[in-house]
């Protein structure tokens, strides 16, 4: 055997065994090179091997170090659980190690940049990666329309309640919608009406005359992997919802959250179809690397960007984060995780859909219909009770969220249905929790 694997061989072993403890700053190369009695070449070989697997990583003029080993799997106590409710992503894919080594590189590559308070639109070295990775969705912008942000809730918050140049009031929602927002909107007591999505689609005749009659400020969409519904608009949908918003002087927050996470490789979004500038584009990072990032970027149109600079002329994002997701993305590691985590999901969404197949042959649970992304909507019978329906499913160690929750207070054209995620449940849970909800819904319907 080759003299640098016996050495990777030992190394491996003593941090196992706990004489190189994490976190512990290994032998100088010069030093390791005594120790194992090889020429200095060797040694760093060695160390390089060890760094690819994971195991140290290197500062640069400091040294080598034992990579800190986190828990191997959070999800382990819940191990009796199924957990249907959670929108957080898998923490078990989670690319700490990866991230970790480009946290360290930008320290090196950034330091003095890293003690300014920066722009206040964010790191520019992202902001120009940012304009090649979002083209690669049809998002075309430069780097003065791009902004970095502390996630994507901020964002949306400042656009409530900053004016715009069409001089309108009125936020249109879809319903149901994302739920943290609709609680802002009502807590701040903005002007914010309803419209209804379901998993067919949107009225568009009805979101022409709302465009054209009710004074709308901007309207609120997830045009891919809706929370909750789960479902995406198709390419009609999306042309025309951008003609309108140029038609009707309306401007629409096209809050693409989960945009690499599927395999709609040809998906352009309505942003592509708009050419007046009527649409915000807004991008997570959080969900394709781990929601402690809290980054965002959004794409903001020529005429309200001043308005927004003002709103928010101070940076508020960390400039360490941004650094090191420009390295992340730049290496390559950003893709090949994409590519990782898309697969898993859609791997869980897949043996989802064979369970409703197998358990749901009365067809009592109208399912909406989806190959990606983390959402499925679950309509029950309207007779059946929706908070008993939960309160077994909780009885059976299953947890679901209500569809009440992603509904304006005082909008009554609600749907009865129960939000499934994927994120969180193990592909051999999810069998196993789709027949327990059918079998409460029919036991449920049953005893009415």
């Amino acid at each position: 055997m080759k003299k640098f694997l016996l050495i990777v061989a030992d190394m491996e072993r003593k941090i196992k065994d706990g004489s190189y403890r994490p976190g512990q700053k290994l032998p100088s190369v010069r030093s390791a090179a005594e120790q194992y009695g090889c020429s200095i070449s060797t040694i760093i070989r060695a160390y390089e091997e060890l760094e690819q697997k994971h195991t140290i990583y290197s500062i640069s003029q400091s040294g080598y170090y034992v990579v800190e080993r986190g828990e191997e799997s959070v999800d382990e106590l819940d191990a009796n659980k199924i957990d249907f409710s959670s929108a957080l992503p898998d923490v078990n894919v989670f690319p700490y190690l990866d991230f970790q080594h480009c946290l360290n590189k930008a320290i090196d590559v950034y330091r003095h940049q890293l003690f300014t308070y920066g722009d206040s639109k964010g790191l520019e070295k992202l902001r120009n990666t940012l304009v090649t990775h979002l083209a690669s969705d049809q998002v075309f912008a430069n780097k003065e329309s791009i902004f970095i942000t502390s996630g994507i809730q901020p964002v949306l918050e400042y656009l409530a309640k900053m004016p715009f140049p069409n001089g309108k009031s009125i936020i249109l929602v879809e319903q149901p919608s994302y739920d943290i927002y609709l609680r802002f909107l009502e807590f701040e007591g903005l002007p914010v009406q309803g419209i209804a999505r379901s998993a067919k689609g949107i009225d568009l005749k009805q979101l022409e005359r709302r465009f054209k009659h009710d004074n709308i400020k901007f309207f609120y969409t997830m045009s891919r992997y809706h929370n909750p519904l789960g479902t995406s608009y198709n390419a009609e949908d999306r042309k025309t919802i951008a003609r309108l918003a140029s038609k009707y002087d309306v401007y629409v927050i096209e809050d693409d959250y989960m945009a690499d996470l599927g395999e709609e490789r040809k998906y352009n979004p309505i942003y592509s179809y708009n050419t007046s500038g009527h649409v915000i584009y807004l991008k997570s990072f959080s969900k394709i690397v781990f929601p402690g990032l809290r980054l965002g970027a959004t794409v903001m149109p020529d005429r309200i960007r001043d308005t927004y600079i003002a709103a928010n002329s101070y940076p508020d994002t960390s400039l360490l984060s941004q650094a090191a997701l420009e390295v992340y993305i730049n290496n390559g590691m950003y893709e090949r995780h994409k590519y990782k985590i898309s697969l898993q999901y859609s791997s869980r969404v897949s043996i989802l859909n064979e369970a409703v197949k197998r358990y749901n042959v009365d067809s009592l649970i109208e399912i909406s219909e989806i190959h990606s992304g983390i959402y499925v909507q679950f309509k029950i019978p309207l007779a059946v009770n929706l908070e008993q329906l939960i309160k077994r499913l909780m009885e059976r160690g299953i947890r679901v969220r209500s569809g009440k929750d992603f509904y304006l207070k005082d909008y009554l054209e609600r749907e009865k249905y129960i939000r499934i995620s994927i994120s969180r449940a193990l592909p051999e849970q999810i069998e196993q929790g789709i027949k327990a909800i059918v079998e409460e819904v029919k036991r449920a319907a049953i005893s009415l």
